[in-house]
């Protein structure tokens, strides 16, 4: 290995040779463990995601109070039917650097691993971590053997009733080793703010919390193509802390429609000579919450169009991938989200940098639960322990991304009632404020009437409604804030392509299949249709905006269906569990997204059987106004109406008797001139198959990932919405099959074998590259009774 140099500091990815075990070895933290028979395997790792799908695997007889259950049940899938319960190991020989153990400091850093963390070097024990959603690191330095091979160790372990959804298992977050001097910039010791922004100058605010003996600082802020904009000269020191102010003259702002970032270098100096440099990329923007104009951002009023996430990427599990990241980012963009909320759990740092990159603002949150549990063996055990830990380190570690407006402190806490919940509230709130002064913090609340009598919601920076939209207006008049934010909202469910009759409004409708209606009007008992917090947001300039519950479908959590088998991922997603978007994703783009055309109609026109019967049509514009044909009769015109709920956001034709044929909606303009026109055909017999992906040039460094959609289609290229047809997958070339997934919630095929079937017509095949091999990928695709498919993917 290369000797390290002075003054350099180095960050080495731990990814490769990792050895894995499921099962508990006591003994595997010695050096001398053999290890050879245990799975060879790639960090970031997921044990579970293979499966198999199994009922009895976290089988939970409870009562949801969050749902408003007070009988307890047996629910199936609520953690996903996945294997994450137990124990694994990891292992990994490893080479360190020479170092000069007087003078340099090696830490190991793990951004997430799930769950209960303990962690051996060299078989000694290093330390330990419990919650898998936080970041943490260790010393290492005396234990290390410099220019020797060193044995790194981990036991994790997951309880069963430890979640209310996938918490996926493993060494999921990226490993790292840091080797730097001893006279340095803290971990994670740089803290910047911008506490004056305008379009003529921004000051930007840049402190470094040093150890060792250090003596000067200098800071200089570069665009991200290297041309210098500012600098600070050498600071003195005092006692470890140094502060310096640095003046930028015309910045560019970021905000989501300009995600403008620079790179920002931090040296620090020992008798003149650098010791340690820390470089980052850092966005200049303003932050206010006022009563008077609620959120502004660089001056700007705007409200929050955002959706939540959880942390897994369907059918690759929670194991990080920033191409797999990107991919969910770019679409909730292209539906005209301008934020997220990282639910229920602390953000990945690549989430965080791609959210810088591409523009979203990110709600930062940090817990589902505190001290009064929801899950028996949850976060409750740890929190006297480790909350504030947690806290320190989800603000020090990701406090100098711009795209960060808020914190949460928590998620539908039990603690709601009574005083002593008030008191953990206002302890963690002033927690985030100690570390990060600079935003503000809330909690998903949806206890309102609770936090309105106990003064719980009083004492937040910024009250955050979980649902009740029938008590927005009184939290508005109790709260002294003068504002409340929608910070989960709707939990409308639906299943993509599925489409019930009569079409009706219903709370915790289920049908004998196991599926939700995608006319979008189903909903759980205590959630709602999107119409209700479009009309709170465009009518009280009090709501901040919405984050909606949630962007994609995901593992566990198959309310209204948590008591029924197979279900086993969510039906609340915008975009189903393959990323497919359901029709609900053009209702948020027409209302969003008013750059861009939307003109979608549902449900789609094969109908066999229905022949004559009323069948609804509706369609999601940005358009004011559209008129329906059917097989070129016109069905008549219709026009958004404010003064109607359900009419005011969407165009519905409610009387149509089906017939097959051509179903045509043309928009019109303010001056009832033609703009833009779609068309659904009742499609033949399938004939073949579409395959369209999403990238078309693979990186090969291994981790680069294609999503390929594949559609079946009759003779004349129509979709059929109806196929269900057993498809398989075969890869060549540079690139391999990572997974596959249909969107059906109900499914137990296993989304990393080479098979599935398509669900409505549609499925998403991923492809991953080979790390080092560049050329051509081929993927096969084949259907019985349809002709195999080709689609090349080039290097």
């Amino acid at each position: 290995m290369s000797s390290f140099t002075y003054g350099q500091r180095i960050e080495r990815p731990l990814e490769e040779g990792w050895k894995f075990q499921k099962g508990d070895f006591p003994e595997a933290m010695e050096v001398s463990y053999n290890d050879r028979k245990w799975e060879s395997v790639t960090i970031p790792h997921d044990w579970a995601i293979k499966g198999p799908f199994d009922k009895s695997i976290d089988l939970q007889t409870v009562a949801i109070v969050q749902d408003g259950e007070e009988k307890a049940t047996e629910k199936s899938g609520r953690t996903g039917a996945l294997p994450y319960i137990g124990t694994g190991w990891y292992r990994l020989s490893f080479e360190a650097e020479e170092i000069n153990k007087e003078q340099q400091q090696v830490l190991l850093h793990f951004d997430g691993a799930m769950s209960e963390a303990k962690v051996y070097l060299n078989g000694e024990y290093i330390g330990e971590h419990p919650y898998g959603y936080g970041y943490f690191y260790f010393d290492i330095t005396k234990h290390l053997r410099p220019g020797q091979e060193n044995i790194l160790a981990v036991r994790l372990h997951n309880e069963p009733k430890s979640s209310r959804w996938y918490p996926g298992a493993g060494i999921y977050r990226k490993v790292k080793l840091i080797t730097k001097s001893k006279n340095a910039i803290e971990h994670w010791g740089t803290t910047v703010t911008t506490p004056y922004v305008s379009e003529e100058k921004a000051k930007v605010v840049v402190k470094a919390q040093t150890v060792g003996t250090v003596d000067s600082l200098s800071v200089a802020l570069y665009t991200q193509e290297g041309i210098l904009v500012a600098e600070s000269g050498n600071v003195l020191s005092f006692e470890g802390e140094f502060e310096t102010i640095i003046a930028v003259d015309q910045p560019n702002l970021w905000s989501p429609e300009h995600p403008n970032l620079y790179r920002l270098v931090t040296a620090v100096y020992r008798n003149g000579e650098k010791t340690d440099e820390v470089v980052e990329r850092v966005g200049i923007r303003s932050l206010s919450y006022t009563a008077e104009r609620g959120f502004e951002l660089n001056g700007q009023r705007r409200k929050f169009k955002g959706v939540c996430l959880h942390h897994d990427l369907g059918p690759i599990g929670i194991a990080v991938n920033r191409a797999a990241l990107k991919r969910q980012l770019l679409i909730m963009k292209e539906m005209g989200a301008d934020a997220i909320r990282t639910a229920h759990n602390m953000p990945s740092i690549e989430q965080l940098e791609l959210c810088d990159e591409l523009g979203l603002m990110v709600i930062a949150e940090s817990f589902d639960e505190w001290k009064k549990p929801k899950v028996e063996n949850g976060y409750n055990r740890f929190f006297d322990e480790w909350a504030k830990i947690d806290v320190e380190h989800l603000v020090r570690a990701t406090k100098n991304h711009s795209s960060i407006v808020m914190w949460s402190a928590g998620n539908e806490v039990p603690d709601q009632w009574g005083s002593e919940g008030v008191k953990r509230a206002r302890w963690l709130q002033d927690l985030f404020h100690k570390e990060d002064p600079t935003r503000p913090v809330t909690v998903g609340m949806d206890q309102v009437k609770a936090v309105m009598e106990s003064g719980f919601g009083a004492i937040l920076d910024i009250p955050g409604l979980n649902y009740r939209t029938h008590l927005y207006e009184e939290a508005y008049e109790r709260f002294p804030q003068g504002f409340v934010l929608g910070s989960e909202t709707a939990s409308t469910v639906s299943s993509r392509g599925i489409y019930k009759f009569p079409v009706k409004e219903y709370k915790t409708k289920k049908y004998s299949d196991m599926h939700s209606s995608s006319y979008d009007l189903e909903a759980c008992s205590w959630s709602n249709i999107p119409e209700d917090d479009f009309i709170l947001q465009d009518d009280q300039p009090w709501v901040l905006g919405e984050f909606v519950w949630t962007g994609f479908d995901y593992l566990g959590e198959p309310s209204p269906y948590n008591e029924e088998w197979p279900s086993r991922s969510s039906y609340f997603g915008i975009c189903d569990l393959a990323g497919i978007p359901k029709d609900r994703y053009y209702l948020y783009r027409s209302r969003w997204n008013t750059e861009k055309e939307t003109l979608h109609i549902l449900p789609h026109w094969n109908w066999e059987g229905r022949e004559g019967e009323v069948t609804p049509v509706f369609v999601y514009t940005n358009y004011k106004k559209a008129e329906l044909f059917l097989n070129g009769k016109s069905l008549g015109t219709r026009e958004k109406d404010p003064s109607t709920r359900l009419d005011r956001y969407r165009l519905r034709w409610m009387d149509v008797q089906y017939e097959p044929g051509v179903l045509k909606v043309i928009a019109y303009d303010d001056n009832d001139k033609p703009v833009a026109e779609k068309e659904v055909r009742t499609a033949g017999k399938p004939h073949r198959l579409l395959l369209e992906a999403d990238k078309t040039v693979l990186k090969s460094d291994g981790k680069d990932l294609s999503y390929v959609t594949v559609t079946v289609v009759d003779k004349e290229g129509n979709p059929c919405p109806t196929a269900n047809i057993p498809l398989t997958f075969s890869v060549k070339g540079a690139g391999s099959f990572k997974a596959v997934c249909n969107g059906d919630p109900t499914s137990l095929e296993m989304f990393h074998l080479p098979k599935m079937k398509t669900f409505n017509g549609k499925l998403v095949v991923t492809l991953q590259s080979k790390e080092g091999e560049s050329g051509d990928v081929f993927l096969t695709v084949k259907g019985k009774g349809m002709k195999a498919e080709l689609l090349i993917i080039n290097d």
